[in-house]
């Protein structure tokens, strides 16, 4: 699997981030190899034939889509010819959340990190033009570096994301509410972090020194899901991509998430798909011949 870093020299970016044109010698190659990337990445689709593999999901390109590919997520390219028009914009989480001054920002959008709603979205066709327009604008201030680029790339970016979290949210109905509160965000991010490890919510709640009901309640409130579903909603994810994405026996992968006994991943995860993990890898590897 090809593993792809941020590089910052890629284009003589100073940033970290960059918004690249698909046919631009800067793109990032479009192949059929899995890969996946320390980075996050927003792909703006003008024009485009074929499909794209995300973790256990085939999306069909289309005009005015927009696809989210958060970091060391899995993916492959299949197109059926060589038109690939649009944008990509990638950033590292670090320079989110350095420049907005928000340890969880990223985890505020919808779109990352998600795996209950879909990880693609068609917009409309002027939505999109205003956009694509802003984008032009950023690429615009990361090549002609002025004292005060790093304030207008914030203000048109922080503009951007926003606008497309709440077309995420209208799109695929979830109340789009961005709380003050920063409980469920924290939970989420630690999460992240932690979830080979730490499958319950009282080990989160040690760690936040809050209570299981605080952080229940927080969670529900902002993502409509219990903090034990969204626990058990990652951790399934995480296995899901072991099983698609590696040649890890079971017993391996249940060692890598520290369950202490392999039967007790067995019954985990039939217990949330209705099959043993090797069905679920023999059934994606029958779909994909």
């Amino acid at each position: 699997m090809k593993y792809i870093e941020f590089n910052k020299t890629l284009c003589n970016v100073t940033f970290l981030m960059n918004v690249i044109d698909l046919q631009s010698k800067c793109a990032i190659e479009m192949t059929s190899e899995t890969q996946s990337a320390g980075f996050f990445q927003i792909y703006f689709i003008e024009q485009a034939e074929g499909y794209l593999k995300l973790n256990e999901s085939k999306i069909d390109l289309k005009p005015c889509t927009l696809i989210f590919i958060s970091q060391d997520q899995k993916y492959s390219w299949h197109l059926s010819s060589d038109q690939f028009e649009g944008k990509l914009m990638v950033f590292q989480e670090d320079f989110l959340n350095d420049f907005f001054s928000d340890q969880y920002f990223i985890y505020r959008l919808l779109f990352f990190y998600q795996t209950t709603y879909p990880l693609s979205m068609p917009i409309s066709k002027p939505l999109f033009e205003d956009t694509m327009g802003k984008l032009s604008d950023i690429r615009q201030e990361i090549l002609h570096v002025q004292s005060d680029s790093a304030h207008m790339i914030r203000s048109i970016l922080y503009n951007i994301l926003i606008t497309i979290n709440r077309a995420y949210a209208e799109h695929n109905h979830i109340d789009h509410a961005i709380a003050l509160d920063n409980t469920a965000y924290q939970f989420r991010k630690l999460v992240e972090k932690h979830i080979y490890t730490d499958h319950k919510v009282e080990d989160y709640s040690s760690m936040m020194n809050l209570s299981r009901v605080a952080i229940n309640k927080a969670v529900k409130s902002q993502f409509n899901i219990t903090a034990t579903d969204f626990i058990k909603s990652r951790l399934l994810f995480e296995i899901k991509m072991k099983l698609i994405h590696t040649a890890k026996t079971v017993s391996e992968i249940a060692h890598e998430f520290n369950f202490s006994e392999i039967q007790h991943i067995h019954r985990f995860f039939k217990q949330k798909t209705g099959i043993s993990p090797m069905e679920y890898r023999l059934n994606y590897q029958n779909e994909g011949t």
